[in-house]
């Protein structure tokens, strides 16, 4: 019985192993339609090539836009152990008075020096009492302090990390300190850099308020002052969503056209946003900032050295909230570089900003189809 069992079942395993091959076979040569082709993936590949758009390998994820070239080369030559192009880079911001782009680059600058600060060493040695050189000294420190520290969450983080944390930015304090006394009068830079010391060693708010007269006695509206403060405000550091949306909605209230303020009540959304859910970005109240944030992008100086951070994230929010055109635009804009928010907050920025930018671009380009 067991036998002819078997004779009459071998046949139907041979034919479901053989069927099972063929299909196995099928799939990887890609002979069976549309089981392994996804239609609006190759749509979505058309249109971002047509567009000119670059993919993922090719986008920058350690710059939000592309980076002048004297900063290039200022940072090459510290590289290389030469701080000339650095100091002439930063006294030209000073004798400008070009704060937003003074900060711009010493933050760029003060990566460079605290991974080797050999170059710097050589500068203050050449020139004591340079003010470039004291305020890069201490915005490095900081730097170095949040490298010592590392980016994983506190739980994650030794004993010895914060050791070494608190101690290097406790020396930072005397840093500022000097940076402000030889810096050009009404130069904020040396306070926008102690609003870090200020986060990393938990100031309570009083110190915070003094920073901030400080800067803004010298520079209301400057862009990297408020994008710090803001985070200090924030409930994951020593204040409170009311706290941090009080703080931005006041800065996007009281400044100009053009000086990019209307961005920090996004932020300050999107910092605080928990849900899974975009339709809390597409209340009348999210479609109002987006909107004032739109304006304030067109009415800034193009070369404003932020622009671009504030463009991301109108592009960010204008997919959520499924304007496909104008989001489009904003991407096409920024596009190769994805060290901005809220890319940067992910695990494959360069990925999430393609994927989000060709749905935008599939999107886009159904809604002008006759």
């Amino acid at each position: 019985m067991k036998i002819l069992l078997w004779v009459v079942l071998t046949p139907v395993v041979l034919l479901v192993l053989g069927a099972g091959v063929y299909f196995l076979k099928a799939i990887v040569e890609g002979a069976i339609e549309g089981w392994r082709s996804d239609p609006g993936a190759e749509e979505a590949a058309e249109r971002v090539a047509a567009l000119g758009l670059l993919p993922a390998e090719r986008q920058h994820t350690e710059l939000s836009a592309p980076q002048p070239r004297a900063m290039t080369v200022a940072v090459a030559a510290a590289r290389a152990g030469d701080w000339a192009p650095a100091a002439a880079l930063l006294d030209g911001t000073a004798a400008a008075r070009d704060w937003e782009r003074r900060t711009a680059y010493v933050e760029k600058l003060a990566d460079v020096a605290a991974e080797d600060d050999a170059w710097l060493t050589a500068w203050e040695a050449a020139r004591p009492d340079d003010p470039g050189a004291a305020l890069l000294r201490a915005r490095s420190s900081v730097f170095l302090a949040w490298k010592v520290r590392g980016a994983k969450r506190a739980r994650y983080t030794t004993a010895e990390q914060f050791e070494g944390f608190h101690r290097t930015l406790a020396r930072t304090r005397h840093e500022h300190a000097r940076a402000a006394e030889l810096a050009v009068p009404g130069d904020p830079s040396p306070y926008v850099g102690e609003i870090w010391t200020a986060i990393g060693l938990g100031a309570p708010h009083e110190e915070m308020h003094r920073i901030w007269n400080d800067i803004t006695s010298r520079a209301p509206h400057h862009y990297e002052a408020h994008f710090s403060a803001l985070q200090y405000w924030c409930g994951k550091w020593h204040g409170s969503e009311a706290l941090a949306r009080a703080f931005a909605v006041k800065a996007a209230a009281e400044a100009p056209p053009g000086a990019l303020m209307t961005v920090f009540p996004l932020i300050a959304h999107f910092e605080h946003d928990e849900s899974d859910s975009a339709d809390v970005d597409r209340t009348p109240e999210m479609y109002a900032a987006v909107d004032a944030a739109l304006a304030d992008a067109a009415a800034a100086d193009p070369d404003h050295p932020r622009l671009a951070e504030v463009r991301h994230l109108l592009a960010y929010y204008l997919y959520l909230q499924e304007r496909w055109e104008p989001a489009l635009e904003q991407f096409r804009l920024v596009d190769g570089y994805v060290d901005a928010l809220p890319w940067r907050y992910r695990g494959d920025p360069a990925g999430e900003f393609c994927r989000m930018r060709d749905e935008a671009a599939v999107n886009a380009a159904g809604e002008v189809t006759p």
